[in-house]
């Protein structure tokens, strides 16, 4: 405490009377303290407090000793002039101050703070906290987060919400493979302890980091009641925004900070959906207030129409199938291209799927591997899935220094196939209708199913959570929120700030799609298409149009962009967070 009035009483600049300077000088000396010279400023400022504020604290009973030296009151006088005092300048710098105080030391929760990781042997770059939050008191229903304060100043940097997909996708997918604080090198045995390493292009350089479980059944989240793993989009928005005023409550010195929320691929439904949760919580003055600025979607799932149909100019753009094929497509088909209404359109589909068969379809450039007994089977199915399903174990070049991912797996619903209304299959539902191989992220898998890991962590044991999954098979998910572009189109026309990013070589949920609904939302055009650069190299594209919201590809970058192009990624992040132009 002595500290804190060390450094603020140095900054006072109130317009005293010479006995009252005399008196603060006097305090000064007490808490050790120089005397200063007031800026005018601060004066002004402290006018700001409420009266009834100041009040409360003077008849709170540890003011009283204070008081009574400086002062000249009895001890049991607790009956003080507060018209007086409310006429002091010192006396209400000193309230500040010590409100001050007060914030400060409701502060995280020590029993959450992350102590140590195993794998890890150095110092943490900043605190991290973990545990989890209970929605549903009745059902037991707890949702589970991984905190990492920002690394630069955290109590001004915003607050972000990271969201990975599926539906049914851990965001520890994000944590481990694309911005979290660490790099995980695999296990040189097998069942050996992955080391990790800190992440020169952690997210946290410039933010505080929300890594969040959800919906519950996902990751380390669970209920006691297994009826709430049916669930869907709203639900999980509902859910998600319940964690967050809890989660803003126990966490109070963040409260104030920008937040804003972030995800990719199905999280293009779960991050407008919670946005508009947050706003209509806003709007019926829930608290506490959380102080939302805008969010960030990257090859975000959005509408069936818009999503369906990107693939095929995707492959002509990229080369993919040939312009004679292209133009008999766009002539017989009409720009309905995900759900043939012919003979003729469906069979010019059936080759496009054809050509672009056997191809990673998270990043087109990477090699996809098979294991020798994969089989490369075609499949039919009402879902209307591809031709063909294929995974990979390498990943290429990147600046990420340990590119460790065996494959990319569970971000992206639906393989190539529009989202519709209705129930979405999970990822361990489709591996086992068309044999994916090669279906576990090992690194993660192994290191947040260690028990000592999940005991650092502060997860709940296996027995009561379940084992941790990537993607998860124990929910039964609905996709009923509809199109995301109603959302967009509210959130933008409230002044939220907006950036959709895609990798320009995701074939899964292709830039094509993003590109042609933000065009199609209607607003002017304010920054035209042009380049944008990163460490002195032509990095992408963006066009930025009114009411904030921008679209920006990201040149080379697959599905999970920070796994890919990880310095890109953490540069227009930052600039976007800031409100400044990428």
């Amino acid at each position: 405490m002595i500290f804190l009035f060390h450094i603020n009483l140095n900054l006072i600049t109130p317009i005293l009377t010479s006995k009252q300077q005399q008196k603060h000088i006097q305090l000064a000396h007490v808490l050790g303290a120089t005397h200063p010279s007031y800026p005018k400023r601060y004066y002004k400022f402290v006018h700001y407090i409420s009266h009834s504020k100041l009040i409360t604290l003077l008849q709170n009973p540890i003011f009283f000793p204070f008081l009574s030296k400086l002062y000249n009151l009895g001890m049991d006088n607790h009956h003080f002039h507060l018209n007086y005092i409310m006429k002091s300048p010192l006396i209400m710098l000193i309230m500040v101050f010590f409100l001050c105080f007060i914030v400060i030391t409701e502060s995280a929760p020590q029993t959450a703070i992350v102590t140590q990781l195993p794998g890890f042997n150095g110092t943490f770059p900043s605190k991290h906290y973990s545990g989890y939050v209970t929605v549903d008191e009745n059902h037991g229903k707890k949702m589970f987060y991984y905190f990492v304060e920002s690394e630069r100043n955290p109590s001004q940097d915003p607050v972000v919400l990271w969201l990975n997909g599926g539906p049914g996708c851990s965001s520890f997918d994000g944590f481990v493979y694309e911005h979290g604080p660490f790099n995980f090198e695999a296990a040189k045995t097998k069942g050996g302890m992955p080391k990790l390493h800190l992440n020169p292009y952690s997210w946290s350089k410039v933010s505080n980091m929300i890594y969040l479980d959800s919906p519950s059944g996902v990751g380390y989240s669970y209920s006691q009641n297994t009826t709430d793993f049916n669930t869907g989009d709203l639900k999980t928005a509902s859910d998600t925004h319940t964690f967050l005023l809890k989660w803003f409550d126990i966490y109070k010195e963040f409260a104030a900070n920008p937040f804003f929320i972030a995800g990719e691929s199905y999280a293009g439904i779960y991050v407008p959906t919670l946005a508009s949760e947050v706003v209509k919580g806003l709007d019926a003055g829930l608290k506490p207030v959380i102080n939302l600025k805008g969010y960030m979607v990257g090859n975000g799932v959005t509408d069936e129409t818009y999503d369906g149909n990107a693939l095929v100019p995707f492959a002509h753009g990229m080369g993919l199938i040939p312009d004679e094929l292209y133009r008999r497509i766009v002539t017989e088909c009409e720009g309905n291209y995900y759900n043939p209404t012919t003979d003729g359109c469906d069979a010019l589909i059936s080759k496009v799927n054809q050509d672009v068969d056997g191809l990673n379809i998270y990043d087109i450039l990477e090699p996809c591997y098979h294991s020798p007994n994969s089989g490369i089977q075609n499949t039919t199915t009402h879902l209307r899935l591809p031709s063909t399903i294929s995974s990979f174990k390498a990943l290429g070049e990147t600046e990420r220094p340990l590119p460790v991912r065996k494959r990319i797996f569970g971000r992206a619903w639906p393989l190539r196939a529009p989202v519709r209304p209705g129930r979405v299959p999970t990822w361990p539902e489709i591996a086992n209708s068309v044999s994916v191989p090669c279906i576990n992220d090992e690194v993660a898998t192994s290191w947040l199913n260690d028990k000592a890991v999940r005991k650092a962590l502060h997860a709940d044991e296996e027995s009561v959570a379940g084992p941790w999954e990537l993607c998860t098979g124990r929910i039964s998910f609905d996709h009923d929120a509809g199109s995301m572009i109603k959302y967009h189109k509210d959130l933008t026309s409230r002044g939220y700030r907006v950036l959709i990013y895609s990798g320009d070589h995701d074939m899964c949920v292709p830039y094509t799609g993003s590109e042609a609904w933000t065009k199609s939302i209607g607003y002017k055009v304010v920054d035209e298409w042009r380049q944008w650069v990163c460490n002195e190299q032509i990095s992408g594209f963006t066009q930025g149009y009114e009411k904030n919201l921008t679209f920006l590809t990201i040149k080379g970058a697959g599905h999970t962009v920070p796994e890919y192009k990880p310095r890109e990624a953490l540069y227009f992040y930052s600039q976007f967070l800031a409100g400044k132009r990428i």
